[in-house]
């Protein structure tokens, strides 16, 4: 039996982490099937005939489990599987979770830049596509980020699994996904809003020599996140297509709410109702920025039960809608220092939770009248858009989000029994982060 050792060792040595749960488990029931044949036998000729059919069946086992391997060649690709410009994992440090999780960002542009060699892209633009990634993904709060990287650990502790130096990567590299994903739709929005400042700097379009290249950018730092995930992930086949899938889906779901923002701009302000706003929000802030985090994690962490990944999208989309609804009410009330950018929604006539509420719920018709001749129709610290902020107040809406804000956590934590799997404590570290959030 050492030929079979020799081939068993062979497979599951180099191909440990492509090998499926289930395919891992035919092998050893094989081999424990025949070592218990082989083992009750007393003659040894015999012995010996069943040992060469055993390990023909194990070979034969072991093709079977390789036979997916050239699924992961992608023949027709140049780059082929992906991975030759993947890096050693360095030891991720719980210790100091932030600086570990922002030492894999640069790990994750120096791998794109270095895969740029083989699409033959010269020296000025590798450092034109550096330089334009280092600016629009680091800099963030990376609360998207880094809450794969929480969810992740807190779901292998709920499962009471020892979390390696791998798994952890891995999750932070997904994480880093969420934020490329993130920042290209940022670029984008930017200069579909004639937005002026980002994270406390000058948006990408507004630099010397980007303006409508920011759009071609926007498409690269998105192509970036897949090459990404392909590199990390494309060998682990019982989880990248799902992860596949998940940036895909998401991907649509904020294309399509995207485009019900941008439409604002050629509907009157009666059609701003509250359905619209919560459309939006929905689709184009609340799945990639709460669920998409949670549900790479659960993916990555084996759980395949959709039961539990609706439950969590539940919770996960309320989250979202009153965390656009507290970012919409910042964009009026919050200093540029405070949220590190120039709010303009009343500028360009957003769709936004204060105007829907003011407009259907609280003002009279003089009040409507002023909002259709300005609200779209003034400049930032205008006269104009300083009256629309004073209406607000008047109104009393800073008292009534306040009530509101309440009313989304109670309702929030009235769905934690609807949750079986995900530790409850998963939820709790993305409502910590955004509850009477100021920034």
């Amino acid at each position: 039996f050492t030929s079979c050792v020799v081939v068993i060792n062979f497979n599951l040595g180099f191909r440990s982490m492509a090998v499926s749960t289930g395919r891992t488990v035919l092998l050893c029931a094989t081999i424990v099937a025949w070592l218990a044949v082989i083992g009750g036998m007393s003659d040894e000729k015999e012995a010996v005939r069943i040992a060469l059919l055993a390990l023909a069946t194990i070979i034969a086992v072991s093709l079977f489990m390789q036979g997916d391997k050239k699924l992961n060649d992608y023949p027709a690709s140049i780059s082929g599987a992906g991975d030759s410009c993947r890096q050693p994992y360095e030891k991720y440090d719980l210790n100091d979770k932030k600086k570990s999780f922002e030492k894999i960002c640069h790990v994750l542009i120096n791998e794109t830049i270095q895969e740029l060699d083989m699409y033959q892209v010269q020296s000025s633009e590798k450092e034109w596509i550096r330089k334009m990634l280092e600016y629009n993904t680091i800099g963030g709060k990376m609360n998207r980020g880094l809450m794969v990287v929480d969810a992740g650990i807190l779901l292998y502790q709920g499962s009471h699994r020892k979390i390696t130096n791998d798994d952890l990567n891995r999750f932070a590299v997904l994480g880093w996904c969420v934020e490329w994903l993130q920042a290209w739709l940022l670029v984008a929005d930017d200069f579909m809003d004639s937005s002026v400042t980002r994270r406390g700097q000058p948006c990408w379009y507004k630099n010397q020599g980007v303006d409508k290249i920011a759009i071609n950018d926007a498409f690269l730092i998105e192509m970036c996140l897949f090459r990404t995930l392909k590199r990390h992930f494309s060998h682990l086949k019982w989880c990248y297509p799902q992860l596949l899938d998940l940036f895909l889906e998401t991907t649509f779901q904020t294309e399509l709410g995207q485009l019900l923002d941008l439409r604002c701009e050629h509907v009157q302000l009666e059609e701003f109702t509250k359905q619209r706003w919560e459309l939006i929000v929905k689709y184009k802030t609340a799945f990639y920025s709460f669920y998409l985090p949670v549900a790479l994690a659960m993916t990555l962490a084996g759980i395949n039960d959709r039961t539990e990944y609706n439950a969590a999208r539940d919770i996960l989309i309320h989250m979202g809608i009153y965390f656009q609804a507290q970012d919409d009410y910042l964009d009026a009330f919050g200093s540029p220092e405070q949220i590190g950018k120039i709010g303009t929604d009343i500028q360009d006539k957003k769709c936004g939770w204060l105007f829907v509420h003011a407009f259907h719920d609280f003002c009279d018709e003089k009040q409507k009248d002023f909002l259709r001749k300005h609200y779209g129709n003034c400049k930032v610290l205008s006269d104009d858009e300083k009256k629309i902020k004073a209406l607000y107040t008047d109104l009393n809406l800073p008292k009534f989000y306040q009530d509101y804000e309440q009313a989304s956590y109670d309702k929030i934590m009235a769905l934690k029994p609807t949750i079986k799997q995900v530790p409850w404590s998963v939820f709790e570290a993305f409502l910590f982060k955004i509850y009477k959030r100021q920034k």
